[in-house]
């Protein structure tokens, strides 16, 4: 982190110039589209011409590719993604030159001051689909929020959009503490897991950094809070601030009733404090979904969205990019692929796989960071001892070097019928090679592994 002694909301005034380091981000265009309408002038780089680089050219946002000390210009500051380490000539040139250099969380974190409602959705996963549902909730809702998601929804056609309403929606990364630069003023936890062990040093230490967190909610704010998790209580336990609880399998203030299953797809009431709030019918698989689903209504209970806009948003939600997102068939196999990197995640998502009548299931599973593979391999092998045929992808490093020396085939060796793929391509062959009529093929992890599912169905 740089040591700048002005806080960023000094330089969010019009007439700025912010010069963005790695602009084209799922969390940085929106930054530059909202900075623009405060009336900043926004500059920035990127290492590749992408979608949104050219939109936001659009917008009159001069953008260099590739980093270079000379693309700061004459800027007043200087905001970077988490990616973007002190090494980066534009970092390193800023430094040298006195221009103040802000994270990303920082820019969000002020900027959400300026909302009456700041409604962050955090957890170790989960995170997406809630921030997903809320966004359809308070679209129904006619809210006009300004939103930032990790991934893509459909219905923004992006992972963002900016509005003009009172309420902003974002989804809240633990990792490095970044959240704890945010002003909540509803702060979501669904759930606080073991991950991110390359940053910190235990659960202890999580369940400490999600506590910061649900202590930034103002007293006339809300902490939503997900019963059923063991380590998200934990995190608040004894907490002064009042808990607004979800959950199916614990009381809560927030609930679901009358529950049923059609062909994998929940039908359930919405119990606020014993009454009806609203009815759901969700169109996104499986047990973990009706706890998300309950979470975004109990936030939406709090921030005073009326019970019809709650059922009309969950209605309208097919899932968001990259969970359980279908990609085509091949040879009579359905073709799926989902991002979950994290045993939890492939718990629930195996799980509820398994429901769905398949006749095989065939997993393609890339572990995302060395590190992460470590500290929960036997985790790991267990959930992936679910599939009737695991095809493991080389580990896709992202942030990471492999100081560890592991690899995909230490877990291929734990789990029976289990196969290696060095590369992409092989991966693709090798489903080329087992996929037959009756089976759910799903591509699994946060790296690029979706790209082999992609390959395949394209070559019907």
């Amino acid at each position: 982190m740089m040591n700048n002694p002005t806080p960023i909301r000094d330089y969010l005034v019009p007439g700025k110039r912010v010069h963005l380091v790695g602009i084209g981000g799922v969390s940085m265009c929106p930054l530059a589209e909202v900075l623009l309408g405060m009336g900043l002038r926004v500059q920035g780089s990127d290492m590749t011409e992408g979608d949104t680089v050219r939109h936001l050219r659009t917008l009159g946002v001069t953008i260099a590719i590739g980093h270079n000390a000379d693309n700061l210009g004459d800027c007043d500051f200087v905001v970077r993604t988490a990616a973007v380490h002190d090494g980066n000539p534009e970092i390193s040139g800023a430094v040298a030159r006195g221009i103040p250099v802000y994270e990303r969380a920082q820019a969000w974190g002020a900027i959400m001051q300026r909302y009456p409602n700041a409604l962050c959705v955090s957890g170790t996963h989960g995170k997406t689909t809630t921030t997903s549902m809320c966004t359809h909730i308070f679209m129904a809702a006619q809210q006009d929020p300004t939103v930032m998601i990790g991934g893509t929804l459909p219905l923004l056609h992006s992972g963002y959009r900016v509005g003009q309403g009172d309420t902003i929606i974002l989804e809240s990364c633990e990792y490095c503490n970044s959240f704890l630069y945010f002003c909540p003023t509803v702060a979501v936890i669904l759930n606080v897991e073991a991950d991110h062990l390359d940053f910190f040093k235990d659960l202890g230490d999580i369940k400490h950094s999600f506590r910061q967190f649900a202590q930034l909610v103002p007293p006339a704010g809300h902490v939503v809070v997900n019963a059923d998790n063991d380590g998200a209580m934990d995190a608040v336990a004894g907490l002064a601030h009042p808990v607004f609880t979800f959950g199916l399998d614990h009381s809560a203030d927030c609930t679901a009733a009358n529950l049923t299953d059609t062909d994998g797809a929940p039908t359930f009431d919405i119990l606020v404090h014993g009454q009806r709030y609203a009815h759901a019918v969700l169109h996104v698989y499986g047990r973990h979904n009706i706890s998300n689903a309950l979470a975004a209504a109990a936030a939406a209970y709090t921030l005073g969205i009326p019970g019809e806009a709650v059922e009309e948003g969950l209605a309208a939600f097919t899932g968001a990019g990259r969970r359980f997102e279908r990609k085509g068939s091949f040879h009579g196999a359905e073709v799926y692929d989902d991002y979950a990197h994290h045993p939890d995640e492939l718990h629930a998502l195996l799980t509820t796989a398994r429901t769905l009548g398949y006749q095989r299931l065939v997993v393609a599973f890339q572990p995302h960071t060395y590190t992460r593979t470590a500290k929960l391999f036997d985790r790991f092998v267990e959930e992936l001892k679910m599939a009737d045929v695991a095809v493991l992808a080389e580990i896709y490093a992202a942030r990471e070097q492999n100081t560890l020396g592991i690899s995909s085939a230490d877990l291929c060796r734990n789990i029976p019928g289990a196969v290696y793929c060095s590369t992409l391509d092989k991966v693709t062959d090798r489903l080329r090679q087992l996929a037959q009529p009756g089976d759910l093929i799903l591509t699994v992890g946060a790296g690029d592994i979706y790209r082999a599912g992609e390959k395949l169905v394209k070559e019907v």
